[in-house]
């Protein structure tokens, strides 16, 4: 007697998990800076922040760029990517947003060098930029480099 073919199995649905695996948090972890004896800068971008008018609940976007001249201690990205995410349903002016995220890392990581840069996306017409920094006591940057413009040997003459 041949045996009947089975009938495919309808897809699963993956399931939402009770508990997600991540959530927004105000809290910056941190690791050890790998290279604390030089100066080099770490930039983050960020451009997809989002937070509430406190005055409408309207959304707000912003692209924030955040450069680090870090000392002793560098931040971790998943906690950095969570801690702006936990402003997505938070009521907050562009400047004191842009001024605690400055405040925050400060205190997480007391860096030589920070400058939080953030461009808040159209709102009646008006682009705002806002841009803070911070400079640890007594840190001087390096001289800057000036090098000459690169030439390349073309074998052409002139």
């Amino acid at each position: 007697m041949p045996r009947k073919p089975a009938s495919p199995k309808p897809p699963r649905q993956r399931q939402k998990p009770a508990v997600p695996p991540t959530r927004p948090s105000k809290e910056l972890q941190v690791f050890p800076n790998p290279a604390p004896e030089r100066d080099y800068l770490i930039r983050f971008q960020l451009p997809e922040f989002t937070c509430l008018c406190p005055l409408t609940g309207q959304p707000d976007f912003a692209h924030f760029s955040i450069d680090i001249v870090a000392d002793q201690r560098c931040v971790e990205l998943k906690s950095l990517k969570l801690y702006f995410w936990s402003y997505r349903d938070e009521g907050a002016f562009h400047e004191k947003v842009t001024n605690t995220v400055l405040d925050d890392i400060v205190k997480a990581i007391a860096p030589r060098f920070i400058r939080v840069s953030a461009r808040w996306y159209v709102r009646g017409g008006i682009y705002t930029d806002v841009v803070v920094e911070h400079r640890k006591k007594g840190w001087k940057p390096a001289e800057a480099v000036t090098l000459p413009p690169a030439t390349m040997a073309t074998g052409l003459s002139a």
